[in-house]
């Protein structure tokens, strides 16, 4: 490789299961231009949490790429937003434990010719996510983890074009990086929306989401939309608002309590809107259950939209409405895209397959988080989500294995609401 002009790119995760817990990272480099993979590293790091493994991660793949060419300008890509935001000198590293990491980090980065920080989605992190989780399944079998020997092969890929980097031309990125991502689920997402489904969500990237080897004993989510609310009534649009239930509501959630009181429920995790809460409050009541809230379990942000109607909305901003409907990227003006609320809903689901392994959780949330999740369990198109209705207070069910399938046992249940 041309030293002079070498462009790498550093791909690099870590992850604890348990945080703190066994832990271990995965990095890896590729040439910029090409695509391939140049070299790849694993190692489990005994107990410590995500964070400390995720630095370890980064701090691997810069001494990676610095063997491969120290005047190399690099591209550094992780899914930690903290890792990414602290390296680029824009959040602050307050914890003991970060700030040596960090400082050896950048030691190693100073020797290039230049380094900048990505946030990418986990969707496009896979070979590093799988490569640390690799390394820890090796130490839980008393082994040290060792390279793939066809791995080089399988995730070369094709140059980009001329005056084109790897971090431009996503193409292959997303599409074979990762062989297993074939049994990835996918994310919510519809063309067009009923005027009675506004919250319908959007197509996002397909994603591996088993960790661990096979097991007959899944991590099993009651998903339960909040109470009615004066918003819901109206088919309004209703996102980050902290809107009350109405009575009619608040009955709903002492109905689904009574429901759900029999159902050996573990763990409550709740958007932490009040809808929500209060939905959560009368089921731990009842269960006995702790609630934790979850920042990505919240419904989508509908900015200037919110407390209107489809129809209101389609007249005010009919340019801005169509463009939305079309791509799950645009977002409502001042408001969020669907392709950003499924990567929170995304990684909120990750954590708590960690936190709750092989237990029953209750989720309390909102109606594009559920459809969401039930479209990725289901490996649906996304036509799918044109059939899927949630009522208020309804309850779906999906069973999710350690190494990747879903199995969906139950959708809009609302048998509890009858008389």
């Amino acid at each position: 490789m041309n030293a002079r002009r070498a462009r790498l790119v550093v791909e690099a995760d870590g992850g604890s299961r348990g945080n703190p817990g066994p832990a271990g990272y995965g990095a890896l480099v590729r040439d910029a231009v090409t695509g391939r993979i140049l070299t790849e590293m694993a190692e489990a790091l005994g107990r410590t949490t995500n964070n400390v493994a995720e630095y370890r991660g980064l701090i691997a793949g810069l001494r990676a790429a610095a063997r491969v060419s120290t005047a190399a300008s690099v591209e550094v890509r992780m899914d930690s937003k903290l890792v990414v935001e602290q390296m680029s000198g824009r959040w602050k590293i307050k914890h003991p434990d970060m700030i040596p990491l960090a400082r050896e980090a950048r030691d190693v980065a100073a020797g290039f010719s230049s380094v900048r920080y990505t946030w990418v989605p986990r969707a496009r992190n896979t070979r590093a996510d799988r490569l640390a989780n690799e390394a820890m399944d090796a130490a839980a079998q008393g082994k040290k983890w060792r390279p793939r020997p066809s791995d080089d092969d399988d995730d070369a890929e094709p140059g980009p074009g001329p005056g084109t980097e790897l971090g431009t031309a996503t193409r292959t990125a997303d599409r074979t990086a990762d062989r297993e991502t074939e049994r990835a689920a996918a994310s919510g997402g519809q063309r067009g929306r009923q005027p009675s489904d506004p919250a319908a969500p959007a197509a996002g990237p397909a994603r591996r989401l088993g960790w661990l080897a096979p097991t007959t004993a899944p991590t099993t989510t009651l998903l339960l939309r909040h109470g009615e609310t004066p918003l819901s009534v109206e088919r309004r649009f209703a996102g980050v608002g902290d809107i009350p239930l109405t009575d009619t509501g608040a009955a709903q959630a002492r109905a689904a309590a009574a429901a759900l009181a029999a159902a050996g429920v573990d763990a409550i995790v709740s958007s932490p809107l009040r809808r929500c809460r209060d939905t959560a409050k009368e089921i731990a009541a009842v269960t006995g259950a702790s609630v934790r809230e979850e920042e990505g379990f919240r419904e989508t942000d509908f900015g200037e939209w919110e407390g209107m109607t489809f129809a209101e909305v389609r007249e005010r901003w009919p340019a801005e409405m169509t463009g939305w409907l079309a791509d799950p990227a645009v977002a409502p003006p001042g408001g969020e895209s669907f392709a950003a609320t499924f990567r929170r809903v995304r990684t909120a689901l990750d954590k708590l397959l960690v936190r709750y392994r092989h237990r029953t959780v209750l989720v309390v949330t909102h109606v594009t988080p559920i459809k969401l999740l039930l479209r990725q369990a289901l490996l649906a198109p996304p036509e799918a989500l044109y059939r899927i209705n949630l009522d208020v207070a309804s309850l779906s069910i999906v069973d999710w294995y350690d190494d990747g399938p879903a199995v969906v046992r139950g959708v809009n249940d609302v048998h509890h609401l009858s008389p």
